[in-house]
């Protein structure tokens, strides 16, 4: 199974977990404190390496977290280290966020544009696509001149390509074809 399929699996069981432990809501602020944690290289490296024992790592997360988190997340959190996964937990609590945002009515949107957008272009692009989708989008404006014009959307495995490059493209394509098959005839 691959790596982000596996993380996307946790972080949808964390998410029911959550939802049956009181709401999802309260879960916030600890994902995000346990997300910042694991941030710490050391920290990190002390979870992921096999050199430190299994029973270790768990009591370290104990008393790491102690009462600060629900105790459905420390569970939690330790069963993904008996499964071995314990270096994956910073992409399980971004998964986590990302779906705590999506079930409060946020949308993140990666936006690819031929060059660089005013403040109010990047604020009109925001009201526009939150008006679309019916939710707040929060769109991450990454300048990309490759594409020539138009604009690229991508949220999560989703991809609108309103690109310049792609109906040039796709142009050549149709053209490349009908010459072929005026060659042909």
């Amino acid at each position: 199974m691959r790596e982000d399929t596996i993380v996307r699996n946790y972080a949808e069981t964390l998410f029911e977990l959550a939802e049956r432990d009181g709401g999802v809501e309260a879960y916030g602020e600890p994902v995000a404190a346990v997300a910042g944690l694991m941030e710490d290289r050391k920290v990190l490296d002390f979870f992921a390496t096999p050199r430190v024992p299994v029973e270790r790592k768990k009591k370290a997360l104990q008393s790491a977290l102690g009462a600060s988190v629900p105790s459905m997340l420390v569970r939690f959190l330790l069963v993904v280290i008996d499964k071995g996964r314990q270096r994956l937990i910073p992409a399980m609590m971004t998964d986590f966020q990302a779906l705590l945002d999506r079930h409060r009515g946020l949308r993140h949107m990666e936006v690819s544009v031929a060059r660089k957008l005013s403040d109010g272009e990047a604020e009109d692009l925001a009201v526009r696509l939150s008006e679309t989708t019916g939710a707040t989008v929060i769109p991450s404006v990454r300048v990309r001149p490759e594409i020539i014009g138009g604009i690229v959307i991508r949220e999560g495995d989703t991809l609108y390509d309103g690109s310049l490059k792609r109906q040039l493209d796709a142009m050549r394509r149709r053209l490349l074809a009908a010459e072929l098959q005026e060659q042909e005839s």
